[in-house]
């Protein structure tokens, strides 16, 4: 495959950036998309220049590094797919293909495509945790819970943290990350201790970041990369307004 691609390159935090057009020859239909771009930052080095930074780690759609703004979608063109789990099979031969950076005031860039998502790390700081009591482990099934209970607390943790759904949305809500993750806890008996200040710090924190407020549209759930539900979102302000009843935080 022989493609065009417009890569958004920015020296620094504090730089101005650009898109910079780049030809690219002999691409594998079964590449993955950060193996084209491999192959890409190759031929740079070859003519001295600069490689392309961009985040990636276990690329098998389970870190959630990988973020990347292809062709206006977060991830690319295939819904439930992280963008290293992308194939390049999935873009015709000769075409143009865009690949930028989130773009939001809370994850600034770092370089190239490299932005500091630190800010969901402060979030989860701030309340995405549980008491454990010390001494021995218990049993695994000292408490019981019910599977529709397991079930939704399990898919609510599937959250890979990769900010898709904040690069979705047009006001770069994390509103869909945050639900999850006090969506997880609070369902599970040993998320009990601190479900009202769980959801008052990792609310508040989120704004202090900077994110944006829901939209409802629904942008974040149809780009999330494994399928989170906007029902987190509804816990998330059940949870919220529960807390905010008998808080002492007025």
């Amino acid at each position: 495959m022989d493609l065009t691609l417009k890569v958004w390159r920015q020296k620094d935090k504090n730089s101005p950036g650009q898109m910079v057009t780049y030809p690219i020859k002999g691409i594998s239909p079964d590449m993955s998309f950060l193996e084209m771009l491999d192959v890409l930052n190759e031929d740079i080095l070859l003519r001295g220049e600069d490689p392309i930074a961009f985040d990636h780690d276990c690329r098998e759609g389970i870190c959630g590094m990988c973020s990347l703004f292809i062709n206006g979608r977060p991830h690319g063109p295939e819904r439930g797919t992280t963008t290293c789990q992308l194939h390049m099979r999935h873009f015709k031969d000769g075409e143009t293909i865009t690949i930028e950076p989130w773009r939001a005031a809370a994850f600034p860039v770092h370089k190239d495509l490299v932005v500091d998502r630190s800010a969901f790390d402060r979030i989860q700081q701030a309340g995405g945790y549980v008491s454990v009591n010390t001494g021995g482990v218990p049993d695994a099934n000292a408490i019981p819970i019910s599977k529709s209970i397991a079930d939704k607390a399990f898919d609510a943790a599937t959250c890979i943290q990769c900010g898709a759904c904040v690069a979705a949305c047009k006001n770069a809500s994390a509103m869909l990350f945050v639900s999850a993750k006090v969506s997880q806890l609070s369902l599970l008996p040993q998320g009990q201790a601190e479900r009202k200040t769980r959801v008052e710090n990792m609310v508040a924190q989120m704004d202090i970041e900077g994110f944006g407020a829901c939209t409802n549209t629904g942008a974040c759930a149809a780009e999330c990369p494994v399928g989170i539900s906007l029902e987190n979102i509804n816990m998330l302000r059940r949870e919220f307004i529960a807390a905010k009843a008998t808080s002492e935080n007025l």
